[in-house]
């Protein structure tokens, strides 16, 4: 790990198999938070390739959990989450009224992180259970055609990366 921060720290780009074998040692818990803090700083200041971010989110992808069931047309509408503002959480009420309109939602969210409320914090205050398994997901999605991708439970992966 200290040979690729300390490429990135040169501002040299990573090729996707390395990127791919970070991300794998990271998402299986396989280095520190340092390493890990350091990785990701160091990244953000020499900026991400096509071929990095291609990489990530194959690694990402290959560990998120999925949802037994054929959804087709499905719209997620993400929200402004991470950007500081303190917005309120509208991405979340939108959805609903997508669904009502007919539109497929597969909404995937988060907590709050910057702002005053996130997806799951809306929905968690409306009594709505964030711990549906996958199956259950899919029977939600089959009845209703809306359903919430709780970002923790989907991506198990995260939990050496989110608090």
């Amino acid at each position: 790990m200290k040979e690729i921060i300390e490429k990135l720290a040169k501002f040299e780009n990573l090729s996707g198999v390395e990127m791919t074998d970070v991300i794998e040692r990271i998402v299986t818990g396989r280095v520190t938070e340092a390493q890990i803090a350091s990785l990701l700083l160091a990244l953000k200041m020499k900026g991400e390739t096509p071929e990095e971010r291609t990489a990530i989110a194959q690694v990402m992808r290959g560990h998120a959990q999925h949802i037994p069931t054929e959804i087709h047309d499905a719209m997620d509408n993400c929200g402004t989450g991470g950007d500081k503002s303190f917005s309120f959480n509208i991405s979340t009420t939108a959805a609903f009224v997508l669904a009502g309109g007919g539109v497929h939602m597969a909404k995937h969210g988060n907590r709050s992180i910057s702002s005053k409320s996130g997806s799951a914090d809306v929905l968690e205050a409306l009594g709505i259970n964030l711990d549906l398994k996958p199956a259950e997901l899919g029977k939600v999605f089959d009845k209703t055609g809306i359903v919430f991708l709780f970002a923790k439970n989907m991506h198990p992966a995260m939990k050496y990366i989110m608090p």
